[in-house]
């Protein structure tokens, strides 16, 4: 097949073409950013195919349908479906491949063979059942962080028994019950979870000596693209398939293992050469992607991780344009400076779409969000869901919905049992019935609970204090007294996530997932304390008083609500222009953008505070800021705040050590953080900035209040509502005021 051959070779360079033209023995292809590695792939299967070797001899695995979908398709081009040898060629994700051999031996594996995949949404109700069933509390063992053991000890091929076997300590033991309950219910049910799909193929694999034989037969020839991402169930897969022919290819970077908090051990690719001592090595270092000076700012990056294999990195596309670092003012000037930066990128013809802001929390992408708004610049949030369409944070809206309105019935039904406080749907039916009987409406209903006799004593019980708990806060927001220290609105909002129970539910959980819904908790306080409520344009009418400002918590509230409720309004936006990607640093790998604004770099965010104190999983944050840079092919802007908004109080941030391990003379740095953010006129737009109230009432000195009478100042913060001090009153105890309000005499 000349052709074929010619089309297989074309334009690849010396070390791409040895890795394509390898046909016998294990290899490993070290791959760096945007260096070929799906070139590679895919013409390395069509030159095994061009070689006479049987397609269905043939087996590439990776990671996700889109991959599997591009490589078939790269492969199609160069050789058709119809070509002769070419039928039978397996080209799958790892889940997908397991699935079709579990259902293919489903008696060997000891299954249904029309089992049925649980996603994560089946999965979680039936580890609630499972918890149920071990006789736990959900408030003790949540179901994620249930679920997240189960996983950890699947990976490691560990079934229900050789888990409780092993249990040490009261919290393994009990989730050890939990194990063998939600095995029974999977079993029950016939059905498996995705990790089962990998478990159950692997132990087949060890257990089974005639599949076993039978398949490493068929698949003669082994891909696994994105090595550096598979887990120990992987690993077992792939190495007792190859184990017999050993002619296993096998292409990735440990530079990009950045899974590690799911499972990925990156010591598979790191410890290839000792599980195939004969091995070829090709490393891949030429970047196609990013210009000089992004690959070198990386480049110099990763060199400071020790858990890795070099390969010099370089390209030939030219030096380009150097980095830019910004250090900002705050996290509304950073957003405020990419705004910009990418306007100015447009304009030089850069389309929106072709642009890209990542951050390691999505936390971060909700002033950016309104940066972007606020500009008229489209953006779309990738991967994920936009900031105020979060489940956690449309809960916690609805909370505040119905502070602000109690006859919300939308936003009542959402958080009367949310989190679960024993209000369920028969108490809810029953409820809805006496409305109708009683022609009241639904909160009204409640509020009647101890009038419907249908109901337990429990609900009742509940219903009582859900109502309590919604009154209580609706009446200290009319009163504008909501005994915290930052802005009505802010600790209202504040109140009402602790109180709920928002916050303890997520902060009772183990997983990632969890972990992100409470920043994200935290981030909606930043919000409300940096809203300001706008003045009334309303034009005047004849006779009336003119419009009440905003002076009570309530009325901060609704002004908030209202602003949140027209952030979806997106007539602004002209899809057939494209649009800037908002995307966390994870989803980011694999793709690539013209122009990439990597935002937050300061320690506690990148690298995440979780690394401190963990080398390993600090190099794992290098790796992730490692594939931020690469990203980006002509353009990359880093930036960091010197202050940041954490649970409405502002703090000053430290850099991120991963600044001074990039070269400097590769980047333009730009210190943009004038005026001093803590300044009285430098952050706070409303005028209330700590100034000079500050120097009048210093730590220690006397003060007098016209209701709380003498005190001594005992500290000052400086919060986003303005400075606060902390007064310690002879009459009344300690209370926090803010300063800009507070009334406060100095008292010579």
């Amino acid at each position: 097949m000349p052709d074929v051959t010619e089309a297989i070779t074309e334009g690849l360079t010396d070390p791409q073409l040895g890795a394509v033209t390898h046909v016998e023995g294990p290899l490993l292809v070290l791959a760096g950013p945007g260096s070929g590695k799906t070139t590679v792939v895919t013409r390395r299967v069509a030159h095994l195919i061009d070689q006479g070797i049987p397609a269905w001899q043939i087996l590439a695995l990776t990671f996700t349908n889109k991959a599997a979908g591009e490589m078939r398709e790269r492969i199609d081009a160069i050789v058709p479906a119809d070509t002769m040898g070419r039928r039978g060629l397996t080209v799958a994700t790892f889940h997908a491949f397991c699935a079709r051999l579990l259902r293919r031996y489903a008696d060997r594996a000891g299954i249904a063979p029309r089992f049925a995949i649980y996603d994560s949404a089946d999965q979680r109700a039936a580890i609630k059942a499972a918890i149920k069933a071990a006789e736990l509390n959900e408030r003790n063992f949540s179901p994620a962080a249930v679920a997240g053991t189960i996983s950890q000890a699947k990976n490691r091929l560990l079934d229900a028994a050789g888990y409780a076997a092993e249990a040490s300590d009261f919290y393994a033991r009990s989730v050890g019950r939990a194990f063998t309950a939600y095995a029974r219910i999977l079993r029950e049910n016939d059905a498996v979870d995705f990790d089962d799909l990998l478990v159950l193929t692997a132990r087949l694999l060890q257990r089974d000596e005639a599949v076993r034989a039978e398949l490493q037969d068929r698949y003669a020839y082994l891909l696994v693209d994105e090595y550096q991402d598979t887990n120990h169930a992987q690993f077992v897969i792939a190495d007792t398939l190859a184990s017999r022919h050993r002619n296993i290819c096998v292409v990735g970077d440990p530079d990009q293992s950045i899974y590690g908090w799911r499972g990925a051990d990156i010591r598979n690719i790191l410890e290839f050469e000792r599980h195939y001592p004969e091995a070829t090595i090709v490393p891949l270092g030429q970047n196609f992607r990013s210009t000089g000076f992004i690959v070198q700012v990386a480049d110099h990056l990763i060199q400071h991780n020790q858990q890795r294999k070099h390969k010099p990195l370089h390209t030939e596309l030219g030096d380009g344009e150097r980095p830019t670092l910004s250090t900002t003012r705050d996290e509304r000037h950073e957003a405020q400076l990419v705004v910009e930066d990418f306007r100015a990128q447009h304009e030089a013809g850069t389309p929106w779409k072709e642009m890209a802001v990542l951050y390691r929390m999505n936390a971060l992408s909700r002033v950016l969000e309104e940066a972007f708004r606020d500009a008229g610049v489209p953006y779309l949030i990738a991967r994920g869901t936009a900031f105020y369409d979060r489940k956690e944070i449309k809960d916690a809206l609805s909370y505040l919905r119905v502070v602000a309105n109690p006859n919300d019935e939308i936003a009542l039904r959402r958080i009367v049992n949310t989190p679960t406080r024993g209000i369920g749907k028969t108490t809810l039916d029953r409820v809805e019935a006496a409305a109708r009987t009683a022609g009241v409406r639904f909160v009204e209903a409640l509020r009647r609970a101890d009038e419907v006799p249908e109901l337990s004593v429990r609900a009742r019980t509940a219903i009582g204090k859900f109502v309590a708990m919604i009154d209580g806060w609706r009446a200290a927001a009319e009163a504008g007294d909501t005994g915290g220290d930052v802005t009505p609105l802010a600790d209202l909002v504040e109140r009402v996530v602790r109180e709920s129970g928002l916050e303890s539910q997520y902060r009772g959980d183990r997983s990632d997932d969890d972990r992100e819904r409470l920043e994200n908790l935290e981030e909606l306080i930043n919000a409300a304390a940096q809203h300001t409520p706008a003045e009334s344009d309303d034009p005047p009418i004849a006779g009336a008083p003119a419009p009440a400002e905003p002076h009570t918590a309530l009325d901060w509230l609704e002004s908030f609500l209202e602003s949140v409720a027209l952030v979806s309004d997106a007539d602004a936006i002209d899809p057939a222009s494209g649009s800037v990607t908002l995307m966390s640093l994870h989803a980011a790998k694999g793709l690539e953008f013209d122009a990439v604004a990597l935002v937050g770099l300061e320690e506690g965010i990148l690298p995440h505070h979780r690394s401190a104190l963990d080398d390993a999983e600090l190099e794992e944050e290098r790796r992730l800021c490692f594939v931020g840079i690469t990203r980006a092919r002509r353009h990359l802007l880093l930036s960091r705040a010197i202050v940041r908004t954490h649970r409405g109080l502002r703090e000053r941030t430290m850099a991120s050590q991963f600044l001074a391990e990039m070269p400097p003379d590769a980047i333009i740095q730009t210190d943009r953080s004038e005026p001093d953010p803590f300044a009285d006129d430098g952050w706070n737009p409303g005028g209330r900035g700590p100034g000079g109230r500050l120097a009048e009432f210093p730590v220690g000195s006397t003060v007098r209040h016209p209701k709380f009478g003498i005190g001594r100042v005992e500290s000052i913060s400086t919060r986003a509502a303005g400075a606060t001090a902390r007064v310690s009153f002879a009459r009344v105890g300690t209370k926090t005021l803010i300063l800009e309000y507070a009334r406060l005499e100095a008292v010579e």
